[in-house]
């Protein structure tokens, strides 16, 4: 059965790799990806801090709920979770999948999301090293793991975990 999974970036500092494999894992094993943030248009992707290439924002964050899509993926990058919590219908989107059971999975700074909409308190989970204070004054527990998975939510530390980020997402898809 192919299932919709929502991927949620701001405008700029996607790291790139953070979208493009999640993405071509899911749409490879036939499920349906679309790009959701804040504002129309085409976002830009990084590789580190350099600029990549774009990709189409297919819906924004004000347009789509949680009855529209099966799973949602949150890719790093320093700069895109820092702007997408400074929006609500991002943060308000956030919120909604980690209360609906469905599926979230984030990668790398893309946990400083989940602290934002309130979603870390008694979860054990994963990030990018420097955001392991942040995550636990949120009231997680962090951990230094490829992969972590808590009920609903994955998480990952880093680029060179992509690999395994991409089997449990499609694992949680069924």
């Amino acid at each position: 059965m192919t299932k919709r999974v929502a991927f949620l970036t701001a405008g700029e500092g996607i790291e790139s790799a953070e979208l493009t494999e999640p993405w071509a894992a899911v749409t490879g094993a036939g499920h349906t990806a679309e790009l959701v943030s804040p504002e129309r248009g085409v976002v830009q992707l990084f590789e580190h801090l350099d600029k990549a290439g774009t990709q189409q924002v297919d819906r924004t964050a004000s347009e789509v709920g949680v009855d529209d899509y099966d799973a949602l993926v949150l890719p790093g990058g320093v700069a895109n979770p820092d702007a997408l919590r400074m929006d609500q219908d991002s943060v308000a989107l956030v919120r909604s999948f980690l209360e609906s059971g469905k599926t979230v999975a984030a990668i790398c700074h893309a946990p400083w999301l989940l602290v934002e909409a309130d979603g870390v308190r008694g979860r054990r989970l994963t990030s990018w090293p420097s955001l392991q204070t942040d995550l636990r004054n949120a009231g997680a527990e962090w951990v230094d793991e490829e992969v972590v998975l808590d009920g609903n939510l994955i998480t990952s530390r880093k680029p060179d975990d992509l690999p395994a980020f991409g089997r449990a997402i499609l694992e949680a898809l069924g």
